[in-house]
């Protein structure tokens, strides 16, 4: 019980701190509706399994120089998407189909797998929690990994869905400048990850 509790509690703040997917989660819903922002959230459950696998097995002898990488590709990463975003928030601002589902995937799993920060929870603090509840029993680990995993993506459906309903009732020059802002966002985001790594 105390794995789901912390399980819970962890992906619900990541779900809901603001973070390079989270923009991305925003201006896809701004962009494409309601569904370009659920594609995006449910980005950790497609990529997670590889960062899950190499943290907990390589959880005691991450090289520094490791981190840094993954933080600079990260952050380049990002900051083309933040550029994209903006160049091209005039037509966004002005569709409202759903269009792309695959781009909108590919995008929110490129942002979470180049992310250093899935990479950094998970080296510090979901492997070595995982490995502990799993070491005790298996059935407690999977309660931290399904608690942790439902409240990640609820928490950015949710936010999707606070988008869109808001989206929906914004002028096309509002829907531009949020876009911007979501585009300038990003290039912030991935601009501190290359500068902190």
């Amino acid at each position: 019980m105390t794995e789901l509790l912390l399980g819970i509690g962890l992906g619900l703040s990541a779900g809901i701190s603001p973070g390079p997917l989270q923009a991305l989660v925003v201006t896809s819903t701004l962009r494409s509706g309601f569904g370009a922002g659920v594609r995006v959230a449910i980005a950790p459950l497609l990529t997670d399994t590889p960062i899950v696998a190499a943290s907990v097995f390589v959880i005691s002898s991450v090289p520094e120089t490791w981190v840094r990488g993954i933080a600079i590709a990260g952050g380049l990463a990002i900051i083309v998407m933040g550029g994209w975003e903006i160049l091209n928030a005039r037509s966004h601002a002005r569709r409202t189909e759903e269009v792309g589902p695959s781009r909108d995937m590919l995008k929110g799993a490129i942002v979470n797998l180049l992310n250093p920060h899935p990479w950094i929870f998970w080296i510090g603090v979901g492997a070595p929690t995982l490995v502990t509840a799993w070491r005790d029993t298996p059935g407690r680990g999977l309660a931290f990994l399904i608690g942790f995993y439902t409240f990640i993506v609820a928490a950015k459906v949710a936010i999707a869905a606070v988008v869109a309903a808001g989206g929906t009732r914004l002028s096309t020059e509002a829907r531009y400048w949020l876009l911007v802002a979501g585009g300038a966002l990003l290039i912030g985001f991935g601009t501190f990850l290359v500068i902190r790594a």
